[in-house]
């Protein structure tokens, strides 16, 4: 009975160190970050791959925002969608605890590793996470759960390496 005491607690401690070790691994950030200076690439009027974008709305956000948003996301290749507006104040897109759904085109992209935002205006908005879907990407979802700051590119970027980088 004693060797299994003791094998139980030499599991225990091996568990611990593991659990331990784990939580020292860096990891990408989790949270957005601002951007401060977006380069929207010439090819970005391209129309040739479709993608359907899914941005929920947080349900600690305002009621509805009129500002004015905007939407950028690529891969590691350098290849960039970029929509300069998503919103239609007409129609309260990005109401409380709801989700739009936009289908956009724009060169093809392959594993899409960045999003950003922007938004424009006084009302404010807290996107709660942005889906992408494409034809030769595997689905990705960024989490934001944040309010986003006026006038500034904010989101995440997972590429590696320097095509990648969106920034001017």
């Amino acid at each position: 009975m004693r060797c299994w005491e003791g094998s139980f607690q030499l599991l225990f401690a091996l568990l611990f160190l593991i659990i331990c070790c784990c939580q020292a691994t860096s990891l990408p950030s989790s949270q957005p970050l601002p951007l401060l200076s977006l380069r929207i690439k010439p090819n970005q009027t391209s129309s040739s791959c479709p993608y359907t974008v899914v941005i929920s709305t947080s349900c600690s956000s305002i009621s509805y925002t009129r500002d004015r948003i905007s939407l950028s996301f690529g891969d590691a290749d350098g290849n960039q969608v970029y929509v300069p507006r998503l919103d239609d104040p007409s129609t309260h897109t990005f109401e409380r605890c709801s989700a739009d759904t936009f289908q956009v085109n724009g060169p093809c992209t392959y594993e899409v590793c960045y999003v950003y935002l922007l938004r424009r205006g006084y009302d404010g908005w807290k996107p709660g996470s942005v889906q992408i879907y494409g034809p030769y990407t595997s689905a990705v979802t960024f989490y934001y759960d944040t309010f986003l700051p006026n006038n500034v590119w904010f989101g995440f970027n997972y590429c590696n390496g320097a095509s990648s980088s969106p920034i001017m």
